[in-house]
């Protein structure tokens, strides 16, 4: 994260460099039972625990532009260094939360979850979003 700079230029997507910092930080949030996802359809739940095996499986990376929760999309505007230094202090909550075994054991949609699922689907995350900046 420290590569990065509020000019960072995006490979694909909506979001600029702060926007995409908030919005990982509140996906970190949802691990740390902060934010509360809502129910969703049984379809999209079983696409879900599918995208997870399959992550696993084949160690591949989110898809670009896939669909998020509502309460996760960041389409305003953020200060780069609040939203930044958010971030690295969500992500010692986090890292705290993994050694402490405090993490919830489900995801509305990733369906069951245990430390090791939760600690690599939050890294495939980040590291989607890092490459989106070239980073």
């Amino acid at each position: 994260m420290s590569k990065l700079t509020k000019d960072s230029p995006k490979k694909w997507g909506q979001m600029d460099v702060s926007q995409m910092l908030r919005h990982c930080d509140l996906v970190l949030q949802v691990a740390l039972k902060k934010i509360e996802l809502p129910p969703i359809n049984p379809v999209f739940k079983t696409i879900g625990v599918i995208t997870k095996v399959e992550m696993y499986v084949f160690n591949n990376g989110i898809p670009r532009n896939m669909p998020t929760f509502q309460k996760l999309i960041v389409n305003f505007e953020c200060d780069f260094d609040e939203s930044k230094t958010n971030l690295l202090k969500t992500l010692e909550e986090f890292r705290a939360a993994c050694q402490n075994k405090t993490l919830p054991d489900h995801h509305r949609l990733f369906g069951t979850m245990t430390e090791k699922d939760w600690e690599f689907l939050e890294y495939k995350h980040l590291d989607h979003h890092l490459k989106q900046f070239n980073v």
